[in-house]
């Protein structure tokens, strides 16, 4: 899904992306166990990222988003 020539700038968008997450996980645990004293609460609001997560990949056509960024399909 990454248009060719453009590798580069796709990887340092991942790694921005990668250093941030290292962040916000940590820093929405210690908020919410601040407001409530629950680590329970707190890993669920951090279960939500990922549930957020899933269901954007899940709405995603891999095919059609491969096509338009102009690269080949792959056999099947």
């Amino acid at each position: 899904m990454i248009p060719k020539g453009e590798e580069a700038e796709y990887f340092s968008l991942y790694e921005v992306s990668d250093k941030g997450s290292s962040v916000l996980g940590p820093a929405v645990l210690a908020l919410v166990l601040d407001a409530t004293g629950s680590f329970r609460i707190g890993a669920l609001a951090i279960a939500v990222f990922f549930v957020v997560g899933f269901g954007i990949l899940a709405r995603m056509n891999l095919p059609r988003g491969a096509a338009t960024a102009g690269n080949e399909l792959p056999p099947g």
